[in-house]
């Protein structure tokens, strides 16, 4: 473990996109420890889209209120999203990979064909037509639980690729010898060869749930409960902040949203430098 880190650690990229992803995490969590953080208070003196001051470090929003504390309240949104995301989609295609990957037969065929069928139906169309059917109570939860059912299908496919090339492995054979269950061997035998993958996979679905997240809020499916920054950007959308040229409306939370996404790409991508013997220099 040690050793990982260390090789880990002499990559820039990791090094970069790690350093990224902690700050945003420090901002999302001890923000409001150091910065006074009310989405629902209204400066109705300074108004809307008032410049910034020394009581509205960014200014204000459409509405009056103060837009920093929108800011780190909707990054804490969307990382929860995200996670939330992350966790399912993660769950759900490596559960479905491995049980059909290491099993084979029709028991593989059929999960592939369930598999290839949502490859095929793009997942951001049922994750808007699913916003859409909820009308009351769209909570952070239920879209974070939203994207996880409707993006997990590329995670099912690539560790499936994985387990399957694993099945026929000596150890393995030595353990159906031995007469241990199929459940034993994919947990014990399996899985723990696939960790570093799985962990890349979960890396990489949280980054698609926030960009999910922040894509459906956008066009107004967002969650109904929580400041998000895609609700932030959907707002300044409707109030006409884009056309108006009020940059501060849409500018921070994009460039905080590309920089989340930028960072897990390059700690994802740093990684698997590191765990694929094939892209070791």
């Amino acid at each position: 473990m040690v050793k990982l880190l260390k090789n880990l650690l002499k990559s820039p990229m990791f090094v970069v996109g790690i350093s990224i992803f902690i700050l945003t995490l420090l901002i999302a969590f001890f923000g409001p420890l150091l910065y006074n953080v009310d989405t629902n208070a209204r400066d109705v003196v300074a108004g809307a889209y008032a410049p910034s001051s020394a009581s509205h470090i960014l200014g204000t929003d459409h509405l009056g209120r103060d837009y920093m504390s929108l800011l780190i309240s909707g990054l804490r949104s969307s990382l929860y999203v995200g996670f939330v995301a992350g966790i399912i989609a993660t769950t759900l295609g490596v559960f479905i990979g491995l049980f059909g990957g290491f099993r084979g037969g029709w028991i593989d065929e059929l999960l592939n064909m369930g598999t290839n069928l949502f490859i095929v139906i793009p997942s951001f169309v049922i994750l808007v037509l699913i916003s859409s059917a909820v009308k009351d109570g769209r909570s952070l939860t239920l879209i974070g639980l939203i994207i996880g059912l409707t993006t997990w299908s590329w995670s099912a496919r690539a560790v499936r690729a994985q387990a399957s090339s694993l099945r026929s492995r000596d150890h393995i054979a030595l353990a159906k010898i031995n007469g241990a269950s199929s459940l034993t061997i994919v947990i014990k035998h399996v899985l723990p060869y696939l960790l570093s993958y799985v962990f890349m996979v979960f890396i990489m679905q949280v980054s698609s749930g926030i960009l999910s997240e922040a894509s459906i809020s956008m066009i107004g499916l967002g969650p109904l409960d929580s400041t998000s920054l895609g609700i932030i950007l959907n707002q300044a959308k409707d109030n006409g902040a884009l056309s108006d040229g009020l940059w501060i409306a849409f500018l921070p939370a994009t460039l905080i949203i590309t920089l989340t996404v930028f960072s897990l790409y390059l700690i994802n991508t740093s990684m698997e430098g590191v765990f694929n013997p094939r892209l070791r220099k």
